[in-house]
């Protein structure tokens, strides 16, 4: 991404943040027959005890692969990129002030980066499960793949699951911090009508 530094997001809490809200990642390999990207949920694991500071910036992501998609990405042998987008949107010169003609997309993105490392088949299950616990919770007739672990358990077969420990991240809020308070205000009121999420993070970076 573009090195901007006023829009860097440094905080691992912050990335944590966008990756619970927006779990829907991209995942790319560079593997030895060029770039393969696919597209999985994806759950933060628990932060690690507080005690020692280096742990407690460390962010680690599990997902699950459908077969045969881990060989496609060559899976474990190198390090991939996890994409997170957080809410994006086109924001209109319309909306600054009289000659400022340079309409741009304001966006919360991070990059992830790191090793995966292969999940036992057990493992994947309990990913699985976790998976489909947190989607399906509140939902009024949410669904557990309890009520038929041995069906659920064979369907399982067919993924391979995963655990990357985000050895490094770049993110970006790029929420217009550049322009005039005057002119995020009309931005937020503007973009709040069809894009409420969007106008949420434009206001948690002035706080």
């Amino acid at each position: 991404m573009r090195h901007t530094p006023h829009y860097l997001m440094t905080d691992p809490d912050e990335v944590r943040r966008l990756i619970q809200n927006n779990p829907w990642a991209t995942i790319v390999s560079p593997t030895s027959n060029g770039l393969v990207a696919s597209h999985y949920p994806v759950l933060l694991e628990d932060a690690p005890d507080e005690g020692d500071a280096d742990e407690g910036d460390a962010i680690s992501i599990v997902s699950h692969f459908g077969r045969p998609d881990e060989q496609l990405h060559e899976l474990g042998q190198h390090e991939v990129l996890v994409i997170i987008q957080g809410p994006h949107d086109y924001v209109s010169a319309s909306w600054y002030e009289p000659g400022d003609l340079v309409s741009t997309w304001n966006h919360v993105t991070a990059h992830l980066y790191g090793t995966p490392e292969i999940l036992s088949e057990e493992e994947n299950y309990a990913v699985l499960s976790r998976l489909t616990d947190h989607f399906e919770s509140g939902r009024p007739d949410g669904r557990s793949l309890s009520e038929d672990e041995a069906g659920t358990r064979r369907a399982a077969k067919g993924t391979v699951g995963l655990r990357v420990r985000v050895t490094r991240f770049d993110a970006r809020s790029k929420l217009s911090q550049n322009k005039p308070v005057v002119v995020q205000d009309r931005i937020v009121e503007e973009i709040g009508a069809t894009n409420p999420a969007l106008a949420e993070e434009m206001r948690r970076v002035r706080e």
